[in-house]
């Protein structure tokens, strides 16, 4: 179904004809996701540079009744950004809008438009002795406007929170083409409804985020790392306690890495080996951080250490000596997702429970997909600080991929059906996108159902926005 000539030639009129891109071959990267398990079709992608060009063409699209999708870096996990098959919409990608337009030290602020790479946001955060704390595996390539629109989460949420947290303000381009502009950098303003949280994990569905204002942090002046072996997987949230206890609350992550993760790691991955002596089933990656120079940090993170070595919670460990030394120590944890292709089939779940049900529900999900599948390698791990297990299971070394892959469904029903008895959520960092509109219906409670589709109705009555996507 490509969309009417006229049409397309109006949306050339307003972003002008280099920014529209028409061409099979230039198109087809926008056209896939990042896992491959979804592939839309449309007639153009197009690229504006200014807010007031998003406006004009959501309104465009908005009066012809024609859906729009909008896209970052393309680099989700859930389908979020992939136009329908039939051809019917068009992807407005905002990777042109990157300009960083105001960075402001004193008040620890940032305003960026939506196509902002984040590690260049890191970056210019750093060039101000400040930190932008949202980390992630795809921070080279992802931009900031999807980060937001997804609330993403990564590795230093259990010390400052997911995306929604560190946004204070935000412009949006609303279904209608009008603009809101709530570009405030107010850590408080208490007048009314806190629009920005609509649209932030929205994934496009409510609204097209073009700027943000942003928290930016003092810059950590020391840090410490260690990857540790655990004595056992219960002993993971006694080790968090006892850091969190410790340092002062300055632990920044905190994540967990099974024997099977280590060993694909360093199997496939290059400059990856294992930093201990011996194997063990369970490890976790410590990091503390602290703004105060001259803080002997060292000496609270060795007796850590020291403490879960004499109470057994711990039975090897190795601290980075240098920055280089805790590179590589990530490198473990950040290649695992990269490794695990190399191992066939992968079925994922990102999915949350609370801290203290961690050990159970990694146990009991093991046993359970193991007895379901027998052959199936887990590999369950992720960022245990905050509840997120990236319960991800490698196919039996011997089954056919593809064979492997059509048991997605049936394998989500076990695993989430325990998540939702542990008073969990089916997504935690990811979002919903394609991939689980369907979980969404089942899982979700029907009140909080009801009220998500009464607000995508009122804000966009044509639905216009990211057709299909979050609440279907």
């Amino acid at each position: 179904m490509p969309l009417n000539q006229t049409f397309l030639d109006s949306i050339m009129k307003i972003v002008g004809k280099g920014a529209c891109l028409t061409n099979a071959s230039d198109i087809a990267p926008y056209l896939e996701e990042e896992r491959g398990l979804y592939r839309g079709a449309t007639s153009m992608v197009v690229r504006p540079r200014s807010t007031a060009e998003v406006a004009a063409v959501v309104k465009l699209c908005a009066d012809a009744g024609i859906g729009i999708v909008p896209q970052g870096g393309n680099t989700g996990l859930c389908g979020g950004g992939v136009p329908a098959e039939n051809g019917s919409e068009i992807i407005l990608t905002l990777g042109r809008m990157n300009t960083v337009r105001d960075i402001d030290a004193t008040n620890f602020t940032m305003t960026v438009e939506a196509g902002c790479i984040l590690a260049e946001i890191q970056n210019k955060a750093d060039n101000v002795d400040c930190l932008f704390p949202l980390s992630l595996g795809a921070e080279g390539s992802c931009q900031i406007g999807g980060n937001l629109a997804t609330n993403a989460g990564g590795i230093n949420v259990l010390r400052y929170g997911n995306a929604r947290d560190l946004v204070l303000g935000l412009e949006v381009v609303l279904p209608d083409g009008r603009i809101w502009k709530g570009l405030r950098a107010l850590s408080k303003d208490n007048t009314g409804y806190a629009l920005k949280q609509l649209f932030v994990g929205s994934e496009g569905t409510l609204g097209i985020i073009t700027a943000a204002v942003l928290k930016l942090f003092p810059k950590p002046k020391e840090t410490e790392t260690a990857l540790c072996a655990l004595s056992s997987l219960d002993d993971v949230t006694r080790l968090l306690n006892r850091a969190r206890a410790l340092s002062g609350d300055a632990v920044t992550a905190f994540e967990l890495v099974p024997r099977f993760g280590l060993e694909i790691c360093a199997r496939h991955m290059d400059g990856v080996s294992d930093p201990l002596s011996e194997p063990h089933d369970w490890y976790t990656l410590i990091e503390f951080s602290t703004s105060r120079p001259n803080s002997d940090l060292r000496t609270s993170f060795e007796g850590l250490l020291e403490a879960a070595f004499e109470d057994d919670i711990i039975v090897d460990a190795v601290i980075a000596k240098s920055k280089a030394q805790a590179e590589n120590l990530w490198r473990i944890r950040e290649s695992l997702p990269e490794a695990q292709k190399f191992e066939g089939g992968s079925i994922k779940h990102d999915v949350s429970v609370p801290v203290s049900l961690v050990p159970e529900f990694i146990t009991r999900g093991i046993a359970l997909v193991q007895e379901a599948y027998p052959g199936v390698r887990p590999c369950p791990f992720g960022h245990v600080g905050d509840g997120n297990v990236h319960f991800n299971i490698s196919q039996p070394e011997a089954m056919d991929k593809e064979a492997y892959l059509a048991e997605w469904k049936a394998m989500n029903r076990i695993v989430h059906d325990l998540v939702m008895e542990m008073n969990g959520s089916i997504s935690a960092e990811h979002g919903i996108g394609l991939l689980k509109v369907e979980e969404m219906k089942y899982y979700k409670d029907p009140v909080e159902l009801d009220l998500m589709k009464t607000l995508k109705a009122a804000l966009d009555p044509k639905h216009t926005m990211n057709p299909g996507k979050v609440v279907g």
